[in-house]
């Protein structure tokens, strides 16, 4: 139990959570490279993007758990976690769309719901924060598995699942991007003086 007036204990920076934020930047230009030699056509290097893209988004559920689990939550974890993510499913989507694998609109929709939603985070910071909702894992996840369909080499009749995924995570993409819309615009209206 801590003392009355003890000094609050100081999470230091270099810690295995941030490890592995850096650790997910750091593999988003060797995902891209990986991508760009496949050419979305060599089925080996396909398979190494998808298998590099799978371990970096694992890094992001590890990332999360440790720095709760063991309290290393620091302010950079916080900044950097978010754009590592981002930076991956962004360069991911962009990559896919270069190449024709996925539609441009689709791209464009959950960027702009992913770059929205952190401009409302720092829009309400100063009255409190947006935690991530239940949904917002949820779209995550289906980000993720359909983003990996899409880069591996699998059969057309199995790619085929492929579009269908994507489409069940757009519709969650934009769903928890109005529900968010919704709990920044209370939380200032809530926050602002009668």
């Amino acid at each position: 139990m801590t003392e009355p007036g003890a000094a609050a204990v100081s999470v230091p920076v270099v810690n295995a959570a941030n490890a592995l934020t850096l650790l997910r930047i750091v593999l988003v230009p060797v995902f891209v490279g990986m991508v760009l030699a496949s050419e979305m056509v060599h089925q080996g290097w396909r398979i190494a993007a998808c298998l590099t893209f799978m371990f970096a988004s694992g890094t992001d559920f590890a990332d999360g758990w440790i720095a709760r689990r063991y309290g290393l939550v620091t302010a950079f974890g916080k900044v950097a976690d978010p754009i590592a993510d981002k930076a991956l499913t962004g360069t991911a989507l962009l990559l896919l769309s270069w190449y024709g694998g996925l539609s441009w609109w689709v791209t464009v929709v959950i960027l702009v719901r992913e770059f929205g939603v952190t401009a409302l985070r720092f829009w309400v910071i100063r009255y409190g924060v947006i935690a991530a909702s239940r949904g917002g894992k949820v779209k995550t996840t289906l980000q993720i598995l359909a983003i990996s369909w899409y880069l591996w080499p699998f059969p057309p009749g199995v790619a085929a699942v492929g579009p269908w995924i994507m489409a069940a995570a757009v519709v969650v993409t934009v769903v928890t991007g109005l529900d968010y819309t919704l709990r920044a615009l209370r939380l200032r209206r809530d926050a602002s003086p009668s």
